[in-house]
């Protein structure tokens, strides 16, 4: 699985501007209800919901709420980098400043799994997190997220 078929350019925000974990899911909820026609308040209750388990915060800068909310029909990653790094209850207690966000159809189980664990070998590169840290624009960022999986081979 490419994240090039998950990411489109219209799915990376370059500079999310957020002060709490509760608004940046609301501003995703918010991009991913424009990309999908879905309910906003679906997926921002999605997200919570999901939160509520445990943090998506994994550590180093980084956090991927994600879930499986009702009436999507693909799976639908988005990106943001946001403008200053924010509390996310991290594993690591770090704050987080790059946020994936994946939604996927409930009967999506392997694929949905497929998408969290190509985004996690593209996480296990120090120098791509250090790339999507610095770049400040869209289509850069969506460069650096859609390099092909060989050069993120662990």
């Amino acid at each position: 699985m490419d994240l090039g078929d998950l990411i489109k350019p219209e799915g990376v925000i370059a500079s999310l501007k957020a002060k709490s974990k509760k608004q940046v899911l609301h501003e995703l909820a918010q991009k991913a209800a424009e990309l999908t026609g879905l309910n906003e308040r679906t997926i921002f209750e999605t997200l919570l919901q999901r939160e509520r388990l445990g943090s998506t915060g994994l550590g180093r800068g980084i956090a991927i709420p994600h879930g499986k909310p009702p009436g999507i029909n693909r799976i639908l990653c988005l990106f943001a980098r946001l403008e200053a790094p924010i509390d996310f209850d991290s594993t690591d207690g770090e704050p987080v400043e790059l946020v994936f966000l994946l939604l996927a159809p409930e009967q999506a189980g392997a694929d949905h799994l497929k998408a969290l664990a190509r985004i996690s070998r593209l996480l296990r590169d120090p120098l791509t997190i250090e790339k999507l840290k610095a770049s400040r624009d869209r289509a850069t960022l969506h460069a650096v997220l859609t390099e092909p999986a060989t050069s993120h081979a662990a």
